[in-house]
């Protein structure tokens, strides 16, 4: 079971919905279209319809399995005291004395430009549960990061 903000959830469903009502028609049309061009072992537009149709049909089952397996998240439900997913957490590195500031998100939310980090990344895991003043380590691939949470705020999505 996966956990997305509604906004979220609401955009996989609109790309599903224009993949399946609008790309998916013009991917089959294409595919018809070169089909029709003769040989098709020798037919590179056929080829290529084939692999953009399997690469559509593939995103299309993805984004229906995300949904069929996701609820979502009820902000309200929420923990205020301690890191969870939809916080906004700002913290400093304590080896570098650096702030940051990361929303903890599902891994399909996941937007390190927006900051967004996931909760199942090493910060995103070693965030979770914790209060302010607590300090968490993270396992990352070069070391182990001190990072001590400053503020907490839960996102009202």
């Amino acid at each position: 079971m996966e956990y997305l903000s509604k906004q979220r959830y609401d955009e996989i469903a609109t790309e599903l919905k224009h993949l399946i009502n609008e790309v998916y028609p013009k991917v089959k049309d294409d595919l018809a279209e070169a089909s029709a061009q003769g040989d098709r072992s020798d037919n590179a537009g056929y080829r290529e319809a084939r692999r953009i149709q399997a690469k559509t049909i593939s995103r299309i089952r993805f984004l229906q399995k995300i949904l069929e397996h996701s609820r979502i998240v009820n902000p309200d439900a929420l923990p205020k005291d301690r890191v969870g997913l939809l916080s906004q957490v700002e913290f400093t590195n304590l080896s570098t004395n650096t702030r940051m500031k990361f929303e903890i998100v599902s891994p399909h939310e996941m937007d390190l430009e927006s900051g967004k980090i996931s909760l199942q990344s090493p910060i995103g895991a070693a965030l979770m549960g914790k209060k302010v003043g607590d300090i968490a380590e993270a396992q990352v691939p070069s070391g182990t990061l001190r990072l001590r949470i400053e503020s907490i705020i839960t996102c009202l999505q």
